[in-house]
């Protein structure tokens, strides 16, 4: 026995219509179950929901573009740090350094010199 599409009632197998909710459905088809019709409130929703969809992927889109964008600085800050410059003798030395390679001295992340032009190759 066929089910209407719509509402998901049984159809008499001569059905030309759904008894419960009046949806079209067509003659009996070769594999002896009538086939139905979407209806065009069918069609409209679709079409909505398609509009909807691709709002919502390309909002999607937009917000994994700016996580990626946002975690590629992220790694660019870890491995450009600028060098640190001793605030006893002067020596630059690495960004990852806790005590000056000539000195000795104690240095800390606002001696760092800002070079905002150094960028990755």
């Amino acid at each position: 026995m066929p089910y209407c599409f719509n509402c998901g009632s049984k159809l008499p197998d001569d059905a030309a219509f759904c008894p419960k909710c009046g949806t079209k459905v067509s003659a009996v088809s070769s594999g002896g179950a009538a086939a139905t019709v979407p209806s065009d409130e069918l069609r409209e929703a679709l079409t909505r929901m398609r509009v909807e969809l691709e709002k919502a992927f390309n909002v999607a889109a937009k917000e994994v573009q700016q996580a990626f964008e946002a975690a590629r600085n992220d790694i660019q800050r870890t491995f450009y740090k600028a060098p640190l410059t001793c605030p006893n003798c002067g020596e630059k030395n690495p960004a990852s350094a806790i005590f000056c390679s000539k000195c000795g001295g104690k240095l800390s992340e606002s001696t760092a010199e800002h070079k905002e032009d150094k960028q990755p190759i």
